[in-house]
Formats: C-alpha cells, structure tokens, sequence
C-alpha cells in the first residue's frame, strides 16, 4: 500500500517522512487512532516506504534510518514522498508477502489447546487487509468466523516474534514488524520488552492501537507516538464517491454521520436504504407516550438486528442531536437562513427535537447514547441495554433528570 492509497491523514504522512529524512525515527513507533481513522493502512504504507528499493544502492554510507552511524545506506527515494508502487519489493509488500515485513495480531486456536499464533492465520490477514483495511477487531474476528470467541495475542505468540526479529533480513535492509492491537497483548508482553529495548541491528516495531490506556505501559513507554487523527467530512465524502462509487448526495449525508470513521461510513453506506429516521421517530413517539406494549415491540425489533445495525442507529440519532444544537445556536428558531447543506429531513426532525428537549436534556442524551455505544461494543445484552435507555430517554426529557445510576 502507498501513501496515496491512505485517505487524508497529509500532515502525518508528512511528519513520518520528516521522521525518516532528518534521521529521528525511533526503533518502536505507535501509530494510535481510533476506528476508521486508518492508523493500520498508514502503518502500511510506511513499511512500504522503508522497503522500497526503487532508488541506487550505490549512494555513500550515511546515517541509518533510526540515526546512527550505518554502512547500510539510505536510499534515493527516501527524499521522495511516498513508495514507488513498482520495484519488487514495493509489489511484495502490496501482496503482503515481503519476507522482512512481519506481522502479529489477534487471533484464536485453530484448535482446543493449541497454542495461538499468527502465522496460523496469515492468509486469511492477507485476505483481510487487502479487502478492509479500514476494518476493527469486530470484523476481523467474524471474517475468521470466531462467532463469540475472544482474539488473543499469546505468550507463544511473542516467543514467535522474538524468534522471527532475531534472523537475518531476507531482501530488505530492514526488518519490519507491524503488531496490530497491542491491547490485546496479556502480560505476556512483557517478553517483548528486551527485544524493543535492544533490537537486532535494523529493525523497526510497529504498533497499530486504538486505546493507549489499554496496553501494557511497559510497551507505551517505549514507543515514539504517532498520532492519526480521525479524517475530516470532505476526506471521507471523496472517498465515498472515488473509492465506493456513492453519489455525492449520498457521500456527504454519510459523511457527516459518520464523526470521522471511514468503517463506519462504508457500514451505513452498504446500509442506506434502511430507514433510521423511521425508526427513530417511532422510538421518541413509543417512549414519550409510556406506550409500553409498543416499546417491548420495538425493543424486540432492534435487538434482532445485530450490533452494527444498532450502533448505526445510535450514532444516526447523535448525529441529529449535533445538529440540533447547531440549528439552537446558529439559526433562527423557526429554521430560517438554514445552511442547505443539511438536509431538509434533517432540519425539520432537529427542530422538533430542539422544541422536546433543552440543550442540557440533549447533552445528557448524548452522553447516555456514547455509553450505550460502548456497551454494545463488549456484548451488552440489547434488549436489557435498549429498554434501560429508553427509561432514562423518557427521564431526561420529562422529568428533567439529568443525573442518572449507571
């Protein structure tokens, strides 16, 4: 993968090559950022860079790529700005089969009692990154059809990487290992850290994580960070339109639901034609009605969903919300001189939320519907997760009662 095969993300692409050409790369890197932000294909795209071999390899002996002395030199094409996608090494590491570029990530027994490793399941990774690599551990763990099974990365695990960083690179003049979800390493870990202390000579560690408060802090304090802030609209509307073939009506509704995750945005893409404002208006009515026959029904409805569908339509009713408050603060009352850049549904549902509920009411909302998010991300049970929603929903916004038992 190239660097312009990594949507947005311009100031990080340019600060690791900065990173590269002024010789301050440290031997551990931690690329963090959240979901859809595209840390994994940044991570990529940079192993790629290193590797490329397009450029002389007769230029003088210089600094090595982490800043010491080094007869190993830099190539030409580190002063470029990305890989040249056509040298073998740059073809291999697009397959995923460059032998000096390594990875490591979560995983479960191929059988019971055997000891987890990734090599186990290295073909299907190929298959995954190369069809979602904008994917989380979610999709990753259903593309192995791990069903409810929990992904691991082992003690065995880590003996592997200790075994395969200690060899001599094959083709490259480094090696490269890129550990996707370094929170899912146990304190098993720990057997990694005489190894990123005093690497083999030429080697650079990779970790790809969403949450820093999740990984061991004996890893965290080694590591140099590398922030990957989640995209912008306007990224992830062409994306839309150039990479998923939507239309531009379409790319900038999702767009602007999807608060920066590209995953999230293709999700609700392949799920457009499902009508959550519909069902959104039936939830408000049933609840604020105290119709408790017909919110049993609902609740039944959407537990059946699966926890994607359910965590679309949570973030569908933030996004309305959001605009809500928008509407409260930047327009006139009755919607005039509205941006037409929201749609008109849009507009007409926000204010009918801005008359039912004040500015606290909907700030506590939101902050009850991010839990529910969370919640649902570690397997809450949805019908017991919606219909506590639902009671504290009806709470806020007709009894005013902002502050509610977790």
């Amino acid at each position: 993968m190239q660097f312009e095969n990594v949507i947005g993300q311009k100031p990080t692409k340019k600060h690791l090559i900065d990173l590269v050409q002024q010789n301050r790369l440290s031997h551990a890197l931690l690329f963090l950022g959240k979901e859809g932000s595209g840390a994994l294909p940044m991570a990529l795209a940079f192993a790629q860079y290193i590797v490329c071999t397009s450029a002389k390899n007769d230029a003088p002996a210089q600094q090595g790529l982490f800043g010491e002395e080094n007869n190993i030199p830099l190539p030409e094409k580190l002063e470029a700005l990305d890989s040249c996608g056509e040298c073998p090494s740059c073809i291999k590491a697009q397959l995923f089969i460059h032998p000096d570029i390594h990875f490591s990530f979560p995983a479960i027994p191929k059988k019971s009692g055997t000891p987890t490793v990734s090599d186990d399941y290295i073909n299907e990774w190929r298959e995954f990154i190369a069809t979602y690599p904008y994917g989380n551990v979610y999709d990753w763990l259903q593309f192995l059809g791990a069903e409810n099974k929990q992904g691991n990365i082992t003690a065995e695990e880590c003996n592997q990487v200790n075994h395969k960083l200690s060899l001599k690179t094959f083709e490259s003049n480094y090696k490269i290992l890129i550990m996707w979800m370094p929170e899912f390493l146990g304190n098993s870990g720990n057997k990694l850290l005489k190894l990123i202390e005093e690497p083999p000579p030429d080697t650079l560690f990779i970790f790809v994580a969403q949450d820093e408060n999740a990984i061991l802090p004996t890893i965290l304090s080694r590591t140099q960070l590398i922030k990957i802030p989640l995209l912008d609209n306007d990224e992830i509307e062409e994306a839309l339109i150039q990479q998923a073939n939507s239309t531009i009506e379409r790319a900038a509704q999702v767009a602007a639901v999807s608060e920066g995750n590209y995953r999230e945005a293709l999700q609700m893409l392949q799920n457009a034609d499902h009508n959550w404002e519909s069902l959104l208006r039936e939830w408000l009515n049933v609840t604020l009605k105290r119709n408790t026959s017909a919110q049993l029904k609902w609740i039944d409805e959407i537990s059946q969903m699966g926890r994607e569908k359910q965590k679309q339509f949570i973030r569908y009713f933030i996004h309305l919300l959001g605009q809500a408050l928008r509407l409260r603060f930047v327009y006139s009352p009755n919607g005039d001189n509205i941006n037409l850049q929201i749609p008109a549904n849009e507009i007409d549902f926000a204010l009918r939320l801005n008359k039912m509920c004040s500015v606290e009411a909907a700030e506590a909302i939101i902050n009850e519907l991010d839990k529910a998010i969370f919640y649902i991300e570690r397997n809450a049970h949805a019908k017991m997760l919606f219909h506590a929603l639902s009671i504290r929903m009806y709470h806020i916004i007709k009894d005013n009662s902002l502050i509610l038992m977790d």
